[in-house]
């Protein structure tokens, strides 16, 4: 599919961050844009913005945690325009657990495992029947290096990285990778995509907890502040190290290019993450430790009392 002009565009997540980037850039290209958020007001927003600059779009409430708000949104983008061409999950959950995985709320799991796993299972059901139906499309699923390619082993603010969110990531990667395969068994058109946006990213996702449904409410009282970017930010700039924040734009040209030139794995120039891929294959050939196992400073996991909550 390289003539995008006119084709439809569904993106989860869709009110902020990469989706928003990714709306955009599929509406540069003549492709009328289908954004899909659990949040009304930035979803209303980021809607009018794109009428604004002249992109027929479309804005719909969706909580991809939720299997029947998927599917509504697949019936409405089809009696809207008709088809659906590209789709796009995307809308994702941070890490807002606290100390080591043991001691993490098990609503933390429930709410990450519903937002960035369940919901891309929903829209892979409710979209790709209507896919294979027409006999071609995309599917592009959002992923991240920490779990695509291995956890994090400390986080951004010095103690453990929570387990939640690089778990989530593993399973979205071995969910494309498996949909790859059941396409390609139909000899359909369709095609499946992992995306993997690279670098440091200026998202909401950093601070996810400020709009955490009343239905995952924390069951446990925090013991640590909540995380914030700025907070994140400091702690690099302590440790001497400068953040360059990856153009969203960037990302969504990635997916753009990823679609045209039929790429499963959507990523960026080679990077120095790019190593902990080959020590991890290296650790499992040689059935070793994980000593690939590196913190967001991108230096390998040590000892240590400074923790987010954990007790050393």
């Amino acid at each position: 599919m390289r003539d995008l002009r006119g084709k439809v565009a569904v993106v989860t997540g869709g009110a902020g961050g990469i989706g928003r980037a990714m709306g955009r850039r599929f509406g540069q290209e003549g492709m009328k844009v289908v954004l899909a958020d659990v949040l009304a007001e930035p979803l209303d927003e980021a809607t009018r913005v794109l009428t604004d600059e002249g992109i027929e779009a479309l804005g719909v409430v969706t909580d991809v945690t939720d299997y029947s708000s998927v599917e509504s949104l697949a019936k409405q983008v089809v009696a809207h325009f008709g088809a659906v061409h590209v789709v796009c999950n995307n809308a994702g959950t941070g890490g807002v657990s606290e100390g080591y995985m043991w001691e993490h709320d098990l609503a933390d799991w429930r709410w990450g495992i519903d937002v960035n796993v369940l919901g891309v299972i929903h829209g892979i059901k409710a979209f790709v029947p209507i896919l294979l139906e027409q006999g071609d499309g995309h599917v592009v699923n959002t992923c991240s290096g920490n779990g695509g390619f291995a956890p994090l082993a400390r986080g951004a603010m010095g103690g453990p990285a929570t387990a939640v969110y690089p778990m989530t990531k593993a399973a979205v990667l071995c969910l494309t990778e498996s949909l790859y395969t059941h396409l390609e068994m139909t000899g359909t058109g369709v095609r499946a995509h992992v995306l993997f946006p690279g670098g440091f990213l200026n998202t909401g996702i950093w601070e996810s907890w400020r709009h955490r449904p009343q239905q995952y409410a924390a069951t446990q009282e925090r013991r640590t502040p909540a995380q914030t970017l700025d907070k994140v930010l400091d702690r690099f700039e302590s440790a001497g190290v400068h953040v360059e924040f990856t153009p969203l734009e960037t990302v969504a040209d990635q997916v753009l290019e990823g679609i045209r030139a039929d790429s499963f794995w959507m990523m960026g120039l080679p990077a120095p993450s790019d190593q902990v891929v080959s020590a991890k294959a290296a650790s499992i050939l040689a059935r070793g430790a994980p000593d690939y196992l590196v913190d967001v400073l991108g230096k390998h996991a040590e000892s240590s009392s400074e923790t987010e909550g954990g007790k050393p």
